[in-house]
């Protein structure tokens, strides 16, 4: 390969701005030597251990995410389930109210009925204690006919009754009163 005067000028070119900026190839490819080792250096002993703790810190967040979005529904779940008991709790107090209420009424009807049972209880007897007590009055009232009666034969005949005549006659009187 045979080298060509606009190569050969254009290599002149590259070397003139090459030298007119200061750069020396020795001297370039040390520093590009030195900064690949820097570079590997940097990779493993910085880069790496800040790399690890950037990944381990961005996997913390990601677990606090979903430890967050876990809560969450979680909360939601119990907030559910809250409301659930509330609402049993309060179907179950509505029915107590209503049985309660229920069984207040029995109460008070069945003690209606017993007031009921008693108060007739208690005109019966005071219908039987009237009637007795009207047999008492009509066993008197016979008898102090039968005695008016008596004195009053015994003031118009002007004789004094005996005994069996008093009675015979109280049977008389009591026998038309009753009739």
């Amino acid at each position: 390969m045979t080298l060509t005067t606009p190569t050969i000028i254009a290599a002149g070119a590259l070397d003139a701005f090459v030298g007119q900026f200061g750069l020396a190839w020795s001297k370039f490819f040390a520093q590009v030597i030195i900064f690949w080792i820097v570079f590997m250096i940097l990779k493993k002993y910085a880069f790496g251990p800040i790399l690890g703790m950037l990944e381990q810190r961005r996997q913390r967040i990601a677990d606090g995410e979903a430890k967050l979005e876990k809560i969450a529904r979680d909360a939601a779940e119990a907030k559910q389930n809250s409301q659930a008991i509330l609402d049993k709790a309060e179907a179950d107090a509505a029915r107590l109210v209503k049985e309660a209420d229920d069984a207040a009424k029995a109460i008070q009807e069945r003690r209606q009925q017993e007031a009921v049972s008693s108060a007739n209880t208690i005109i019966t007897k005071a219908r039987e204690a009237a009637q007795l007590e009207q047999e008492q009055l009509m066993s008197q009232l016979k008898r102090e006919f039968g005695r008016m009666v008596s004195d009053a034969t015994s003031r118009v005949t002007g004789k004094v009754l005996n005994t069996d005549d008093q009675t015979r006659i109280n049977q008389e009187t009591s026998a038309q009163v009753s009739a």
